[in-house]
């Protein structure tokens, strides 16, 4: 089986008890739990450890505009500008233009509209092609799906991740989503959890991995200057 490193200091031994190091290639995993725990970070850390290894990266970035997101990863010295440059990074960001900000299209970045599933999955189909061009094994990260249920009917948003989980997973990529817990209504998140392969609950103290096929582990972590880090982990 193929894997693809998730870059997270210690999570990628913990599941090689079962997989070898990392998410199983090809595969979608729910990052979600209460706010402030450290999601987001999981997300930038994912996706600056492929792009380290020229494994090009979709990122829609729906909490934070293109500013925002390089900002954020800059606090943890990720700098993103020269994966730009090399077209390994491909960003799609609703955010900007709901703030009022000024930020022009270019070969790896388009603005889309936050409350128009439609046109971001046709920007999706555009980001796809643009980093399946550059590699077959990539990476794409919807950062988050909180955002999406606050501005759209939570059906449309099943709908439209239905979509897009299909659509990237016959291009080859492995995918992370992330999600704050208690945003949708209960049997939303049953169907959201039930569409995914594997999932990284995060309470702000432990980090808990499920699989669809039943595999557990759960260490601790903390949030550093580095990123995240586990401390010791089992395997349930």
């Amino acid at each position: 089986m193929s894997m693809v490193e998730t870059g997270i200091p210690g999570l990628d031994e913990l599941l090689s008890s079962n997989y070898g190091n990392g998410f199983p290639k090809n595969t979608t995993t729910l990052v979600y739990g209460p706010p402030k725990v450290g999601k987001s970070i999981f997300s930038y850390q994912f996706t600056y450890h492929g792009l380290n290894f020229k494994e090009p990266c979709l990122y829609i970035t729906m909490d934070d505009g293109i500013k925002q997101l390089t900002q954020n990863m800059m606090d943890f010295g990720w700098f993103l500008q020269g994966f730009i440059d090399e077209e390994l990074l491909y960003v799609i960001d609703p955010t900007s233009s709901l703030s009022g900000a000024r930020v022009e299209n270019t070969e790896t970045y388009t603005s889309s509209k936050i409350n128009d599933p439609t046109d971001l999955m046709v920007k999706v189909g555009v980001g796809t092609r643009f980093v399946f061009k550059k590699s077959n094994a990539f990476r794409s990260v919807f950062d988050s799906l909180t955002t999406s249920f606050i501005f759209n009917p939570e059906p449309m948003v099943i709908r439209f991740l239905k979509n897009y989980l299909r659509r990237l997973k016959e291009a080859g990529a492995t995918i992370l989503v992330n999600y704050t817990e208690g945003v949708a209504s209960p049997e939303t998140e049953r169907i959201l959890k039930s569409i995914v392969d594997n999932e990284i609950i995060l309470d702000g103290s432990n980090m808990t991995f499920k699989s669809s096929d039943d595999f557990m582990a759960k260490a601790k972590y903390e949030i550093t200057d580095q990123g995240i880090v586990l401390g010791e982990g089992k395997v349930l």
